[in-house]
């Protein structure tokens, strides 16, 4: 089983055969959930990310979005944005893609036991926080409440659907999802989503928060939970660079100290607070 060991410098390229797909599907408009068969058993953690590569076009770091408990084909969720990600975006059943990893730390599931657990994510920001909802749901007895609040920019640019409607008919689980703009037939919120964390019920002595979203929505976000009493050490978000090599090395994916390919993407708000204050780092 492939675990963090294999994610480090000493083992930089560590990968394995190509790994087939098996399904293929739609999200949204543009963005697509590929599953994969991995030629060997495979392990990964909440919040870690896979290198995925097209022959001949390119590689890009891809979060793992499905959950950490099933065996089975590994799921990556890809919003079409680039040359890679189109490639990726248009793979069909039975075709193979070339995987590195998983790399990068994890979201403290663990550390977050006997407490609520807060989840803000905006738009594509959704998936790398898919396998820590998992995983919390499957050991319920072991949290307070679970705290979901989502955004994107319309309706149609909303992921996972079924699964949030599923996910909000739970005990002790809420669900709030805003749109930036919508028509008519839209009957939900409208804003931006740090504006639901003042309206959600959950204990801000106990609760441990996740984060993913854009840089500007995770630093009001952060602001809104700092506002509502969650303490910075129990605040935690996941940060997006120009990851190439995802072994520490290249230097490209550097957020002040940080190398997120090895320090994160993962990390606590206290440690990164200086360097998000920071515009254009």
């Amino acid at each position: 089983m492939r675990t963090l060991a294999n994610a480090t410098a000493d083992r930089p390229w560590t990968e394995s055969p190509p790994w087939r797909v098996t399904a293929s599907r739609a999200e949204s408009h543009d963005t697509v959930t590929l599953e994969l068969e991995p030629p060997e058993p495979f392990g990964f953690e909440p919040g870690q990310f896979n290198m995925l590569r097209v022959p001949g076009i390119g590689e890009v770091p891809i979060s793992i979005s499905g959950d950490p408990s099933r065996p089975g084909p590994v799921l990556h969720t890809i919003r079409d944005v680039g040359a890679v990600t189109h490639a990726l975006c248009t793979l069909r059943p039975g075709q193979r893609v070339g995987v590195r990893g998983p790399y990068g730390t994890s979201w403290p599931v663990r550390a977050a036991e006997g407490g609520d657990v807060v989840i803000v994510a905006g738009g594509i920001g959704l998936p790398p926080l898919r396998p820590a909802i998992y995983h919390v749901l499957a050991h319920r007895e072991s949290y307070g409440r679970l705290v979901l609040l989502y955004g994107a920019r319309t309706p149609a640019d909303l992921l996972f659907t079924g699964e949030l409607d599923t996910w909000r008919t739970r005990p002790g689980v809420t669900v709030e999802v805003t749109v930036d703009t919508a028509g008519r037939d839209w009957h939900g919120n409208v804003g931006v989503v740090p504006d639901l964390v003042a309206k959600a019920a959950f204990d801000p002595g106990s609760a441990v928060t996740f984060t993913v979203g854009p840089e500007i929505m995770m630093r009001f976000a952060v602001r809104a939970l700092l506002a509502a009493g969650v303490t910075d050490d129990r605040v935690f978000l996941s940060m997006e660079r120009d990851m190439q090599c995802a072994a520490a090395l290249c230097g490209h994916c550097q957020l002040g100290p940080f190398l997120l390919c090895r320090d994160g993407p993962v990390l606590g708000y206290r440690p990164l607070a200086r360097w998000m204050s920071v515009r254009e780092l």
